[in-house]
């Protein structure tokens, strides 16, 4: 918008709820305007609508024409309603004659309608104007005036979570607890005036997370703020209609509060009903016009038949201002007007509640009953709004807790984990009334349906709780916390519900596998006992870090590591107890299978997961979705990436046609993995793609990480650099904050591969060295021995190995001087390290999970190795490579390593055909800057590949020049270029000097730009 003023005008209308940034938004138009670097500077008029004038015409534009600086005798007359338009023109015109104009007026839509009209009429002009840009911001809880017909319009969308965390956190001064950071993102809903609202009203401790565990939700005061009068000059009728929309919409799914809406008849019948309730009227409908012909509100929108708020902001004030006597009322009317209608569902029955006030324990029997009903349609959003209602007008406590953690869960499937948290964290807070307790008689006595709490049941309430805590917190929170609160669960379910308490457990140790904890997997598998595991997982003597006899054969080294993450211990397609016999069956099953192969005992494991996959192909309820997501888990666990593939979209399929949002997001995280192991990197993107939608659509955020990681490792294969950065960053933001180990190991290696294509192994060896060293930092446990061939392979280049001797005289006749290229410091050090973990590689390979490993292995070996074993070596990879089949990528990387070696021994004939055949297989898989490597690689061979090549005077320089070029505009030193190379440094000043000459260029910077500018 005010970018390159001097080329045209334009004009635009901002809009926004109230409190939504409209007039921040047209502040920093105006800083960017006088920031930009242009001749002559643009002018900037600032001017804002004006309430207390606006009955008068032209008002407005008088102010305008002011501020612009017009003459007086040039204003115009209300008298004359065609010169408004032609006067502004003129004065526009004027004010940009001698450099470019910005005009931001903020709230436009308090002007009069005829300066309105004026303005309309004038920024439809202004394209064809000269150089003056137009904003007028207008308020968001109504419609755009008519008079602004036909202009763009730009919304200023609610702040995202991650943007409002932020401002919580710059507001508070940092020192905010990260729960009462969430609760005040989740109550603000986007708006930014009301989120600084909340926070200025606690206090530092409130916000360091001492006293109550979480910030109260927003009040009519707090609500109020961001409205200001918006809502006070209503007439009664239509404070009747917004009151009944604003209680009916109290329970709304939509994702955008915008979207929200109730069928008018039926909020037109309510008002109708509360007008004849309210004390003071007279008790006549106020409505007698047809719905279309009524004048609505300027809050509400009408659009085929149904209406609802331009803001939700708006809404919700209107809902906290209402007396608590008022709102019932609404309700009371709502739940009429739908009984009325003939509707006597799940709505009815919470309007009704709603409508009756605390503590009212038949009322919430009936309701929780009905939420919990699974005959009655009903989305999670409005089964959630109904338990939270029940738990409000229990009579004992454990009833109240038992409630809220079931909207919770609704809350948790419904994708919005603050609230699930906050209902959580009120389950024990408010105690009962006077006189209640946790024996109280159930008031509808005997209820077969329902058995009323016992002293048990307490427990097995207070279970629940954590049990919906935990899984909340493996959606979208700390992992350590949700393994805690899983354990806790499974030890107070124990006695009561023994198949939850072993969901439980196989929920703790998948948090446990998502914080790279081998140990706490064990631990949680073998029952959460304090004496069940103790043995440290890196330990010399560890069946989690030490090879073992071919028959005890470790989770770390098996293919299951391939899967980053796959223990399959969350519940499926529910958070409920699965009640289905074979379900019953397989769980203890996966825990035996997946627990031997943690505890080395492959043999044993083996037996239990080829069931699980097998047993998979017999799945037909709803629970199948879990059974299938466990046997995908378990094909990868033993490296059937067919059966993984199979189970894993038999899983997506189940999911989808339950509606098992949470089950959607793990099966395709498998068939990710699946198509990732396989070679099959554009299949796995697409799958990553879907899953991540899934997972931010259902308030699922570790697995959002997950994905991301999956998608850089994609991208660094297929894509550039930057996208590799943007993936494997958002990955790694959330998993330092959560806890999240495997998805931080994926997304350092993909970092690290991306540095590889790009032909920069020191940054790549420096990233992997600490995911790969044994040691406290040493990354995922089954995740890290998949990062050994390119930890290598980046040692190898840093080190000037990957000749497997010393280089031959390059094409200038040239031999590097001793040191150059092999005498970096600590480069004895990291080789001695690259061959301790090819040696656990080894190991790892030969238990035959993954069928690329072996090959693999041998080119790790051959770039180590001496110069008259690693031609052998590299050839034996590559006979690998074609035995077991797939793996175009890896047989490309192998070949390109091959035949760089033989380039650079002048087995030029042999370098080529190595070079071409890679070139074709990168570009087989899609993998583009790999393909440029294979490219360059051959053009310095001597050969002329077909595909991109230099454009302009890049086509003068020679192959090496050319790659030097390439390097050198990356940012890479000339020492870097010339370990990547493995030349001497003075061979690259070399060629250096020669490409600034043929080029014309005097600096890196303009070499940069040029081949940019070529790529």
């Amino acid at each position: 918008m005010t970018a390159d003023t001097g080329t045209g005008g334009g004009a635009w209308v901002v809009t926004g709820e109230p409190g939504g940034g409209r007039t921040s938004f047209l502040e920093n138009a105006a800083r960017a305007a006088r920031a930009a670097r242009s001749s002559p500077a643009p002018a900037v008029v600032r001017v804002a609508g004006d309430p207390a004038a606006s009955a008068a015409p032209l008002s407005g534009l008088r102010a305008l024409l002011r501020a612009l600086g017009a003459p007086a005798e040039g204003r115009p007359d209300a008298d004359a309603p065609d010169a408004p338009g032609a006067v502004l023109l003129t004065a526009l015109r004027a004010a940009s004659a001698e450099a470019p104009l910005l005009v931001c007026a903020d709230d436009a839509h308090l002007w009069d309608a005829a300066t309105r009209a004026a303005v309309g009429r004038a920024a439809r002009r202004l394209r064809a104007d000269g150089p003056v840009r137009v904003l007028l911001s207008v308020a968001g809880h109504r419609a755009v005036d008519a008079e602004f017909a036909g202009l763009p319009v730009v919304r200023v969308a609610p702040l995202p979570p991650a943007e409002a965390a932020a401002l919580v956190e710059e507001a508070a001064g940092g020192a905010v607890d990260r729960a009462v950071r969430d609760a005040l993102v989740d109550a603000a809903d986007g708006n930014p005036a009301l989120l600084l609202a909340m926070v200025r009203r606690l206090s530092p401790a409130r916000l360091r997370g001492h006293g109550a565990p979480l910030p109260p939700p927003a009040d009519a005061e707090l609500l109020g703020g961001p409205v200001g009068d918006l809502l006070t000059r209503c007439p009664p009728d239509q404070e009747d209609l917004l009151l009944t929309v604003a209680a009916a919409l109290r329970d709304g799914d939509a994702d955008d509060p915008r979207d929200a809406r109730v069928d008018i008849t039926l909020a037109l019948r309510a008002a109708e009903r509360l007008a004849t309730t309210t004390p003071g009227r007279d008790g006549t409908p106020p409505h007698t016009a047809p719905p279309g012909r009524r004048a609505l509100p300027e809050a509400l929108v009408l659009a085929d038949g149904e209406v609802g708020f331009h803001s939700g902001l708006l809404r919700r004030a209107v809902y906290a201002a209402a007396r608590p006597e008022r709102r019932r009322a609404a309700h009371r009317a709502l739940a009429g007007a739908l009984a009325d209608a003939g509707y006597a569902g799940l709505p009815v029955l919470l309007h009704r509640a709603r409508g009756t006030p605390a503590p009212r324990p038949a009322t919430a029997l009936r309701l929780a009953l009905a939420a919990g009903d699974p005959v009655r349609a009903a989305s999670p959003g409005l089964r959630g709004a109904a338990f939270a209602r029940a738990a409000e007008l229990a009579g004992d406590q454990v009833r109240r807790a038992e409630w809220c953690t079931a909207a919770a869960e609704q809350a948790l499937l419904g994708g919005r984990t603050h609230r699930a948290l906050r209902l959580l964290d009120s389950a024990f807070l408010a105690p009962g009334p006077p006189g209640s307790g946790p024996l109280d008689p159930c008031p509808l006595d005997p209820c077969p349906d329902h058995p009323c709490p016992d002293g048990a049941a307490a427990a097995a309430v207070r279970g629940r709780v954590e049990y919906v805590r935990g899984m909340t917190l493996l959606c979208d929170g700390p992992v350590d916390e949700a393994r805690a609160s899983l354990l806790l669960a499974a030890r107070l379910l124990a006695a009561t519900d023994p198949r939850q308490a072993q969901n439980a457990l196989l929920a703790a140790s998948d948090a446990a596998w998502a914080a790279g904890d081998a140990v706490g997997c064990l631990h949680a598998l073998s029952g959460g006992g304090e004496s069940a595991v103790r043995a440290d997982p890196f330990a010399p003597n560890s069946p989690c870090a030490q090879p073992v006899s071919a028959g005890r054969r470790t989770l770390v080294r098996l293919g299951g590591g391939r899967t980053a993450g796959i223990a399959g211990a969350a519940a499926g397609s529910g958070l409920s107890a699965h009640r289905g016999e074979d379900e019953g069956a397989l769980l203890p099953v996966y825990r035996a299978g997946l627990g031997a192969l943690l505890e080395g005992r492959f043999a044993e494991a083996a037996g239990p997961l080829r069931r699980l996959v097998s047993g998979a192909d017999h799945a037909r309820t709803a629970d199948d979705a879990e059974t299938a997501l466990r046997a995908a888990a378990a094909a990868l666990l033993l490296g059937d990436l067919g059966a993984a593939r199979r189970t894993g979209a038999r899983a997506l399929t189940v999911a989808r046609t339950v509606g098992a949002t949470t089950a959607l997001a793990r099966a395709r995280e498998y068939l990710a993995y699946a198509e990732l192991r396989s070679g099959r990197h554009a299949l796995a993107r697409t799958y990553a793609e879907e899953g991540l939608r899934t997972a931010l659509r259902t308030g699922q955020g570790n697995k959002a990480a997950q994905y991301r990681a999956v998608l850089a490792l994609a991208a660094s294969i297929e894509s550039g650099p930057d996208l590799v950065a943007r993936y494997a960053g958002d990955a790694l933001e959330t998993a330092r904050q959560h806890g999240l180990v495997q998805a931080a190991t994926m997304a350092e290696w993909a970092t690290a591969r991306a540095d590889l294509a790009r032909g920069r192994p020191r940054e790549a060896a420096d990233r992997l060295a600490p995911l790969v060293r044994p040691g406290t930092r040493r990354g995922h446990f089954a995740v890290w021995m998949l990062a050994v061939p390119c930890f290598v392979e980046a040692v190898a280049a840093t080190a000037g190995r990957p000749l497997a001797g010393p280089p031959a005289a390059d094409g200038t006749g040239h031999v590097p001087a001793a040191g150059d290229a092999t005498g970096t410091p600590g480069a004895s050090e990291a080789v001695a390290v690259a061959a301790a973990v090819v040696e656990e590689f080894a190991r790892w390979a030969g238990f035959g999970a993954d069928p690329q490993a072996p090959a693999q292995l041998l080119r790790c070996r051959a770039l180590l190795a001496p110069a008259d074993r690693a031609d052998a070596l590299y050839r034996a990879a590559v006979d690998l490579h074609d035995a077991t089949g797939g793996g175009d990528f890896e047989r490309a990387r192998t070949e390109l390593l091959h035949g760089k070696w033989l380039r650079r021994r002048r087995r030029l004939r042999e370098a080529r055909d190595r070079l071409g055949a890679a070139l074709v297989g990168f570009e087989r898989c899609g993998a583009r800057v790999w393909a440029d490597q294979a490219r360059a690689e051959l053009r310095a061979g001597g050969a002329a590949p077909a595909g991109r090549a230099g454009a302009g005077a890049l086509s003068a320089l020679t192959p090496q020049q050319l790659r030097i070029a390439h390097f050198v505009a990356d940012g890479a030193t000339n020492r870097e270029v010339a370990l990547t190379l493995s030349v001497s440094t003075r061979t690259v000043d070399y060629h250096l000097r020669k490409v600034f000459a043929a080029l014309g260029v005097r600096s890196r910077v303009e070499l940069a730009r040029l081949v940019d500018r070529a790529r």
